[in-house]
């Protein structure tokens, strides 16, 4: 079309030299024009999805929830096997006197006999009940881990759903604005008619309606994609039906930065993971300190030769394990403990620091967005529109020219754009301060 606008004559031609070559234009332009005139007057066929609806679903059918709860439900099970005794070996004894045939010797030999035994290990005292201890507070790093598994989940199909809503919202934003632009394309028009306007002003404002047009192809390539995501998320076949959300809805924010962080401090599930490490550590610091302690055994023996002859034989003994290499295994292994502990309490600081970092962060993007958001409904969007409509009338009595008038009108447009993608990060904000802190905010997400 811009090839075209350049090959026609200049603007200040007599409007009976330029009839033909805007005939040819409004022929080369009209079937985009078609297109956009084919656009439904409304995408959203589907019944709305709440988000409530599908945070439910992605709790019951996420596969990557699922695996951390698995996980947590082995690791349950660790405790009891380490904190009980080993188990007893049974032993069975034969001893043959004069020949190594079975039984030889067991009727004239007090020595030959068949003997029945079982053997007990026994771990120092505390050593059992300290393994039982630690695997423990590895099932609650595992448990909190499940809950950080569930709420980085609900956060991501959160901000996937604020994202789609905000490309539904402007997609009938586009459309509502392409009436404007009509507007705008008539009056260039008629003023082109009456010999007071410019055929680029034409040509202008089809320009723009194609820009409308392409930039409504890239919202349905970007839903399409976040479609996609969504239904990673929920486990539902990439060929199901799409879903269409609810309308955006400011969420207020009652809570202070303190009050949040108060919350995370008590209820974030990877500050508790980090605190239960430290107690983990602490107790491999005292099994350490238990290995340096002997472990025992205790064995118990029947024996048995000819009855009519002999007396049977009964004889319980007792080993003990000593640990000579304290200074190559036990003094390492306590060393190593001890350091994995340093390590888990600097990990815990760490964790709390970088908690504390990114609640910061997203309360700033929650405050100074709520602000954006109250600037956008009370000055900057009823003033964009004002100012277009006083342009618009401006321009039809040949009071202005075209180009503050398409000015006025791409205002309108991207200040409506803005005010949604500002709320979609509103609410993906607070989605985060959720996450972190484990309180509540959303009531009913997108109500």
């Amino acid at each position: 079309m811009l090839l075209l606008a350049r090959k026609n004559p200049p603007a200040g031609f007599p409007f009976v030299a330029l009839t033909p070559s805007l005939c040819a234009i409004l022929l080369s332009v009209f079937p985009v024009l078609q297109v956009f005139a084919q656009e439904p007057a409304s995408p959203h066929t589907v019944a709305a999805t709440s988000l409530s609806e599908l945070l439910e679903e992605v709790e019951k059918n996420n596969p990557e929830i699922e695996a951390a709860r698995q996980g947590w439900q082995a690791a349950k099970q660790v405790p009891t096997q380490v904190s009980t005794l080993p188990d007893p070996q049974f032993n069975l004894q034969h001893l043959s006197v004069g020949s190594p045939r079975p039984f030889a010797g067991y009727t004239n030999s007090d020595f030959a006999y068949l003997g029945l035994g079982v053997s007990q290990d026994i771990p120092y005292p505390g050593k059992l009940r300290l393994k039982g201890e630690i695997a423990k507070r590895e099932a609650d790093v595992s448990q909190e881990q499940v809950e950080s598994v569930r709420r980085a989940v609900l956060a991501e199909l959160k901000g996937i759903y604020f994202q789609l809503a905000y490309l539904s919202k402007t997609l009938t934003i586009l459309e509502e604005d392409g009436d404007l632009l009509k507007q705008v394309e008539q009056a260039a028009d008629a003023r082109y008619r009456s010999g007071m306007g410019t055929q680029q002003d034409v040509l202008q404002a089809q320009l723009q309606k194609t820009k409308l047009l392409r930039e409504i192809a890239v919202h349905h390539l970007q839903m399409g994609k976040l479609e996609a995501q969504i239904k990673q998320l929920l486990n539902r076949p990439q060929d199901s039906q799409d879903i269409e959300p609810s309308e955006l809805a400011e969420t207020a924010l009652a809570q202070t930065y303190a009050d949040l962080l108060a919350a995370a401090q008590v209820q974030n599930p990877e500050i508790a993971s980090a605190q239960k490490m430290i107690e983990r550590q602490s107790l491999q610091v005292d099994l350490a300190r238990k290995d340096f302690y002997p472990d025992f055994n205790v064995q118990y023996m029947w024996q048995r030769t000819d009855p009519t002859q002999f007396r049977a034989y009964y004889m319980l003994s007792v080993g003990i394990k000593v640990p000579i290499y304290r200074s190559r295994k036990q003094r390492p292994e306590l060393a190593q403990a001890q350091s994995e502990q340093l390590r888990a309490r600097s990990e815990f600081q760490a964790q709390s620091q970088q908690v504390a970092s990114e609640l910061r962060t997203q309360y700033v993007v929650v405050q100074q967005t709520a602000e954006l958001l109250k600037i956008h409904r009370e000055g900057l969007s009823p003033q964009a529109r004002s100012e277009f409509q006083a342009g618009l009338a401006a321009y039809q009595s040949n009071k202005q020219d075209f180009q503050a008038l398409i000015t006025a009108f791409l205002d309108v447009l991207h200040l409506d754009e803005d005010y949604w993608q500002n709320l979609a990060e509103y609410e993906t904000a607070i989605a985060r301060l959720e996450q972190l802190t484990r309180l509540t905010l959303q009531e009913e997400g997108a109500k």
